[in-house]
């Protein structure tokens, strides 16, 4: 996909991507995930330690599952997403959670605003990751905590090999049957191969300014959650 090959290529790909399949985004998730998906999400908040009177940012938020599972710990939080359908969705779904359009890469708050910030598949899809780490890092206060749900990138060749090639015709599959274009759902194993991995996150996220960060391995390392202290 020549369309990731360069950030300025990538962003408005990402876009119309996400527009195209925001009304299929639960299934998808779901799907891929073997039903997983809400599970590690629930994990994920679970993690962040979320209490009443904490403030919480939620990034690509999609149609809300993170955002509310933190808002059902007490927290106040708000959304972010750059596809305006994905906000409608997520509406749809309750309305106590304020949602906003916005981009990863210039985030519309101030400094030191909340006390988490997480994402679910978010970092893989911005356009550099290390612009958008560090716009994290801006609106973290001192002490607070990064938390990040996606897909690794697995270090063995062969297994990295089996798992690409499975989420390729997996993908082709399903990008026919929902969109006629069985080029739709292939940006997954593509941005993995040129997602650098959990460990190279951390390594990203400590160089942005995070003094401590961990992944914990989800699905047998096929998914990381990453947990990052400011």
């Amino acid at each position: 996909m020549r369309q990731l090959d360069s950030p300025d290529t990538k962003r408005p790909y990402v876009r119309r991507l996400f527009a195209t399949i925001a009304d299929r985004y639960d299934f998808i998730t779901a799907f891929l995930s073997y039903g997983q998906d809400a599970r590690w999400k629930r994990r994920l908040a679970g993690l962040s330690q979320a209490a009443p009177g904490m403030a919480a940012l939620d990034l690509a938020c999609g149609t809300g599952d993170i955002a509310f599972a933190l808002a059902d710990r007490g927290a106040r939080v708000a959304g972010l997403d750059i596809t305006p359908r994905m906000l409608r969705l997520a509406r749809a779904k309750r309305r106590d959670v304020p949602l906003v359009a916005g981009d990863m890469m210039a985030l519309p708050f101030r400094d030191a605003r909340f006390d988490i910030v997480s994402t679910g598949y978010g970092i893989r899809n911005v356009p550099v990751i290390e612009p958008a780490v560090a716009e994290i890092a801006r609106v973290l206060k001192p002490g607070g905590v990064f938390l990040s749900l996606d897909f690794n990138r697995p270090a063995n060749p062969l297994v990295r090999a089996v798992y690409l090639s499975y989420l390729t015709i997996v993908g082709s599959i399903l990008g026919f049957v929902l969109h006629r274009d069985s080029d739709t759902y292939r940006y997954i194993p593509e941005s993995i191969r040129r997602y650098p991995g959990a460990a190279a996150v951390s390594a990203i996220l400590r160089t942005q300014g995070f003094r401590s960060c961990e992944h914990i391995p989800v699905l047998a390392g096929l998914m990381a959650i990453h947990v990052a202290r400011k």
